[in-house]
């Protein structure tokens, strides 16, 4: 009979939190609720073999795990392009109109959260994954799963994918602030990191204490389930258990967006989560696939970004910072002060001209804002609230750190610390070697790097690869201990077999960012013929202009840059550009689009294998279509693929190839 009865309390359960949560139309009290949650608790305790996952009181925690692991999504979880006011909607309604002609647009409040994808198996909740780098993102399921509001068990048996956004209510931080400041512990800045900290907890029970909450706003795939647009789609992942958001609206054209828009404007503040801006998506999903993506973005949604709200507030002190080039940034630091959900101590003042222009002076009230609701920015200064206490800012003429003279060029703006041996530039420097877009170092951010540095572990680049001779001095210094250093020394160790672009990268050339550091790899191949590639030779390569060439020949001119590659080499490090030879197939130079869900490999996997030999994979079908690669539930895209006469091959024919190329 109590085996029956946890089967019950456990329907019941979720009946109340469909209830509660999906309908706002609670048909028990929160006492009730909590007397039943209680008894079921008290019954599985009794009868463990009953234990499941996904029963109602797994939400409390209680998993407590030593890292997340790493889940490469399905379908690529894109970031969306930016509209920040009428015109630029108009001109994205212009582009969606001339593609694929009028259309009616769903939209969304931008949540601001931690985007989180998460899937069901047989009706059953199997996983959630943060977005990552939007290919591979990290298991936090343990903790999802303590979301009261989220559904553990669906109605629907085949596989369903749904997309939302995992937030903190202003209640629940404004409540986990309060304790933090009664323990005397740091402050979360803001609803969003809070909620980021509390979903990589790993102690699911610390997760569950900090009562989140989601919006879902995007069903995968919604054509495989018989529907045809965003707003049924939305509607029907309601009757399944999902929280959707109710200030979401429906919208025939770009003015009602844009009167929809205004509208929630003005009542942003009112809300009981924090929002940064509003999305905007065409609702039929034929036409979102007519429309299709960019590389990074759909072509059929775009997030308006609300203007940066401006607020007062004193400007106590002007402070310089040093980075990795020798940068001399100056900084102002602010009386605390709230903006667009975030708490403000300091901003940017970018450099001395900009002082000078804008006359900004220690003691001044100032106009203070975020630039795209993200970086604080002093807009002015208040002249007419000085006291005569307010006197005009002297830039410094020596560095803050080592104090060597600062200079600076007469075309430039900036000032620079030109002693390659400052605490500040060296910490710096080696923070960026390690960084995630460099060499994915984790475990060793600038405050890692910066005690490691004073203690005298860390003076140069190449000290990273020696580190693990100081395993046991490591081990003593305080916060690390040995499970962080091994992990660290790991690290370290696999960052040796980094590709080429990612070294480059890490080597902090002026001029040279992200994208040019790939570039240069893939026409290089390797450092050594880099390091020997004149200005004339360099400027003849696309998006490398003279002043990045020169930037480069100087660097490698430099004795200490060549003694630290030829050191990072004696260590291990790979110099080489680790490019993935294409292999001669039908595919090659060709255009393959792939829908519908493959058995043995996930759609990135089969993407990059179809690169591999040799194929230009595109999201949506046209005329240019060469081949459509067809695995299960395929939708629109297979018909539309038909219609077009576009040579379908199903996922046999596809292994057939890869073998034959292997």
């Amino acid at each position: 009979m109590s085996k029956e009865r946890i089967i019950e309390l456990r329907k019941m359960l979720d009946r109340f939190s469909y209830e509660y949560y999906a309908l706002d139309d609670p048909s028990v009290t929160d006492q009730e609720f909590d007397r039943y949650m209680q008894e079921l608790i008290s019954l599985e305790a009794q009868f463990p073999d009953m234990y499941d996952i996904n029963s109602p009181s797994q939400r409390v925690g209680g998993i407590v795990l030593d890292s997340f692991t790493k889940i490469e999504h399905k379908r690529q979880m894109l970031s969306l392009a930016n509209a920040f006011n009428y015109d630029d909607l108009l001109a994205f309604d212009q582009r969606v109109q001339n593609e694929v002609g009028k259309v009616t647009y769903v939209v969304e409040l931008k949540i601001d959260g931690l985007a989180m994808s998460v899937e069901y198996q047989n009706g059953v909740f199997h996983h959630a994954v943060t977005r990552g780098d939007g290919v591979t993102g990290e298991d936090v399921s343990a903790n999802v799963r303590t979301i009261r509001s989220i559904p553990l068990g669906i109605s629907i048996g085949k596989e369903l994918e749904v997309r939302g956004e995992v937030y903190m209510p202003k209640k629940s931080f404004d409540y986990l602030n309060q304790e933090k400041a009664e323990k005397n512990e740091p402050l979360f800045a803001n609803p969003r990191n809070a909620a980021s900290g509390s979903i990589r907890q790993l102690d699911s029970k610390v997760a569950a204490s900090r009562k989140l909450d989601a919006f879902w706003y995007y069903l995968c795939d919604g054509e495989t389930f018989g529907i045809k647009d965003h707003y049924q789609a939305l509607q029907w992942l309601k009757t399944l258990g999902f929280v959707i958001n109710p200030h979401t609206r429906l919208c025939k054209d770009i003015d009602e967006v844009w009167a929809f828009i205004q509208q929630m404007s003005e009542h942003r503040t009112d809300l009981p989560y924090e929002i940064d801006g509003m999305v905007v998506k065409v609702n039929d999903f034929s036409l979102q696939n007519r429309l299709g993506y960019t590389a990074k973005t759909p072509r059929w949604a775009i997030a308006y970004k609300f203007p940066a709200a401006e607020v007062s507030t004193r400007l106590t002190k002007i402070f310089l910072t040093v980075g990795r080039t020798g940068k001399i940034t100056p900084n102002a630091q602010l009386d605390p002060v709230r903006i667009a959900g975030t708490m403000v101590a300091f901003a940017s003042l970018h450099n001395e001209d900009l002082i000078k222009e804008k006359d900004i002076r220690e003691n001044d009230i100032v106009i203070v804002r975020k630039a795209g609701d993200i970086i604080p920015e002093v807009v002015r200064s208040v002249k007419e609230r000085r006291d005569g206490s307010q006197i005009p800012y002297s830039f410094p003429k020596h560095c803050p750190v080592c104090h060597s003279e600062l200079y600076r060029s007469p075309d430039e703006a900036d000032n620079y610390c030109i002693n390659n041996d400052c605490p500040a530039r060296v910490s710096e420097a080696i923070a960026h070697y390690s960084s995630r877009n460099a060499l994915n170092i984790e475990g060793l951010g600038v405050k890692k790097v910066e005690t490691l540095h004073r203690l005298g572990y860390l003076k140069t680049v190449e000290d990273i690869y020696r580190l693990k001779d100081r395993k046991e001095e490591l081990y003593n210094i305080e916060k690390m201990g040995k499970t962080s250093v091994d992990k660290l020394l790991k690290a370290i160790e696999d960052s040796k077999s980094s590709s080429l672009d990612k070294l480059i990268n890490g080597l902090g050339i002026k001029q040279v960012g992200e994208k040019a550091a790939k570039t240069l790899a893939e026409h290089f191949l390797n450092i050594k013929a880099l390091s020997k590639a004149t200005i004339d030779d360099l400027v003849t390569i696309d998006d490398i202009g003279k002043i990045t060439a020169l930037a480069i020949v100087s660097f490698f001119n430099d004795e200490n840059n060549a003694k630290l590659i030829d050191n990072l080499v004696a260590h291990g490090v790979n110099t080489q550009y680790n490019k993935e030879r294409k292999i001669e197939s039908i595919f090659s130079e060709k255009t393959v689009v792939i829908t519908g869900t493959l058995k043995k490999y996930s759609r990135n996997e089969a993407k990059r294998l179809l690169e591999k030999m040799g194929a230009n994979v595109s999201s949506s079908v046209s005329k240019q279509t060469d081949f459509l690669l067809c695995g299960a539930d395929a939708g629109s895209k297979l018909t539309k693929a038909r219609e077009l006469g576009v040579r379908v091959i199903n996922e046999e024919e596809f292994l057939d190839e890869v073998n034959t190329n292997a």
